[in-house]
């Protein structure tokens, strides 16, 4: 396996692919790789609680590097969770393998007004420190990425108080009170813009927005309230780092998720990226999304289906992932074939595409 190509290092590779530029060999990466499905993890976890996990720097670097020491993925995302910042912003959290609890959820607008603008090195010091020891470990070849919920997908959390299926909770707050829907997205977009730059000043090479449930949404509702939050910490963090955009089930939503400054989208399995690329041009670049469940197949379904999704879009602005995060029970050995697969594909090196501001969504 080649772990640089043409001279390249893992870093570059992955800047270049979020520049939209071509790239010798795809950098590959997996949503979630650092979780139950090593063995290494669940060992750490058998004897600590996920928060405690999280709020470790010793901890989180550990995780962290587990996939890179054991699959050679070409980026290490620091290991943390979504929910850190509505702790912060005044919530109290429970995270479990039972998934994410805030007892406490926001259900009126005197809940919005008590929600606090927190200041991320104090009271998520602990991420900061960790992406700094893991930039550190893996040195300067290696891009490290920090991460964070999207606005809308942080919000039907802290409304909901747990994962529900259509978040009746979120839409009856969103239409009855829409002036404190809108003020509570922006007021968590303000405290998301201070917590990416602090990742960025720890040493986050490019940071990711994570909107799983900005699909739960019509474009007309993700229009007025999610897109307008999203837009505005992209464009106070925009020229720093890359800003990755996942979003999950928006096939309806893609000609408003292209206007939302991200360089790169991210999308699941459930989109054609042959096709996406196609509709909006050479102006984003793409991330994805082999299905996380492929790799419950056999080896030859993996391989196949890699290259497959590899070679769609031709070496140019991809950054290899998974359309979701990788699945608890996917065998060690099925992940490293996904991930040493993607390696293995080169490209021939071509022009990069000028693209003029007006071309630009």
């Amino acid at each position: 396996m080649s772990l640089v190509a043409d001279n390249l290092t893992r870093k570059e590779l992955f800047l270049r692919a979020c520049r939209g530029e071509s790239v010798p060999r795809l950098p590959v990466w997996m949503m979630r790789q650092a979780g139950r499905y090593l063995p290494e993890y669940r060992a750490i976890r058998a004897e600590r609680p996920f928060l405690e996990v999280c709020k470790t720097p010793d901890l989180a670097v550990e995780v962290s590097l587990q996939p890179f020491r054991r699959l050679g993925v070409d980026a290490v995302i620091v290991f943390s969770d979504i929910l850190i910042p509505a702790e912060a912003m005044g919530l109290k959290l429970e995270l479990g393998d039972a998934g994410p609890n805030l007892p406490e959820p926001v259900r009126t607008v005197a809940d919005v007004d008590r929600l606090r603008i927190f200041d991320p090195e104090v009271e998520t010091a602990f991420l900061n420190e960790a992406i700094r020891r893991i930039v550190k470990e893996v040195g300067p070849d290696v891009p490290v990425l920090g991460f964070a919920g999207a606005p809308f997908t942080l919000a039907c959390y802290m409304i909901e108080g747990k994962t529900k299926e259509g978040f009746a909770t979120v839409k009856s707050f969103m239409y009855h009170q829409p002036a404190a829907f809108e003020r509570l997205l922006a007021q968590i977009a303000r405290a998301t813009i201070g917590y990416l730059k602090a990742q960025i000043a720890a040493g986050a090479a490019a940071v990711q927005l994570f909107d799983t449930w900005c699909g739960e949404l019509t474009r007309e509702d993700y229009e007025r309230y999610a897109l307008p939050a999203v837009k505005e910490i992209i464009s106070r963090i925009a020229g720093e780092v890359p800003v990755i955009y996942y979003t999950k089930a928006s096939n309806h939503l893609i000609p408003a998720v292209a206007r939302s400054g991200a360089d790169v989208l991210s999308v699941d399995w459930r989109v054609n990226l042959a096709e996406l690329r196609k509709y909006i041009g050479p102006k984003l670049s793409l991330q994805g999304n082999l299905d996380p469940a492929i790799l419950f197949g056999p080896a030859e379904k993996i391989r196949s289906a890699t290259q497959e999704l590899a070679n769609s879009l031709g070496g140019r602005g991809h950054i290899l992932n998974l359309g979701h995060g990788i699945l608890q029970h996917t065998p060690v050995e099925h992940a490293q074939l996904f991930i040493e697969t993607g390696q293995q594909i080169e490209f021939a090196q071509t022009p990069p595409v000028a693209i003029s501001a007006e071309a630009r969504l």
